[in-house]
């Protein structure tokens, strides 16, 4: 299954991110930098990318991370994968995906509660629309917001289980 038109960003988008925008303006938060990840056709190959994007924000020493996907399916496999090895890891993450009416991912793990699906259709299906499911100004929030607690929850938790 590949991209469809309804998913799609131009190139305008990009340079106009509204995750991006969201992310960086946002006084709470510190951007550190952004890590772009490529979809490997072998299994191997997809652990592993999953696996060095977690390592590297471990190494950065991020307080939490918003992932992102344009795709699904094969997709699926390495971004559940980044979500979980983040995860081993003790960095919250949250992220953005196109669900629609499948409304779930390929596979799945333990560590997926805080994707949020940026499907816009009423039917909950791609359209032939150009960047009708694309990623909002609110869903940015929306996602910014969800880390936001996550890393709370996170922080609460690290001091709660500190010695007395």
């Amino acid at each position: 299954m590949g991209i469809g038109p309804s998913t799609k960003e131009t190139s305008l988008h990009h340079f106009r991110d509204p995750l991006l925008d969201v992310v960086s303006s946002d006084e709470d938060l510190d951007l550190m930098g952004i890590i772009l990840v490529g979809t490997p056709q072998d299994n191997e190959d997809k652990l592993l990318v999953g696996e060095r994007a977690a390592v590297w924000a471990e190494a950065m020493r991020a307080d939490g991370a918003i992932l992102s996907t344009d795709g699904w399916g094969n997709s699926d496999v390495d971004f559940a994968n980044t979500v979980e090895q983040l995860a081993k890891r003790g960095i919250p993450a949250t992220g953005l995906k196109f669900s629609g009416t499948v409304g779930r991912f390929v596979v799945t793990n333990d560590y997926l509660g805080g994707i949020l699906d940026i499907n816009k259709s009423k039917e909950g299906v791609e359209t032939n629309v150009l960047g009708e499911n694309s990623v909002t100004e609110l869903d940015a929030r929306k996602v910014t917001a969800r880390l936001k607690l996550e890393m709370r929850k996170r922080q609460k938790t690290a001091i709660s289980s500190m010695p007395k």
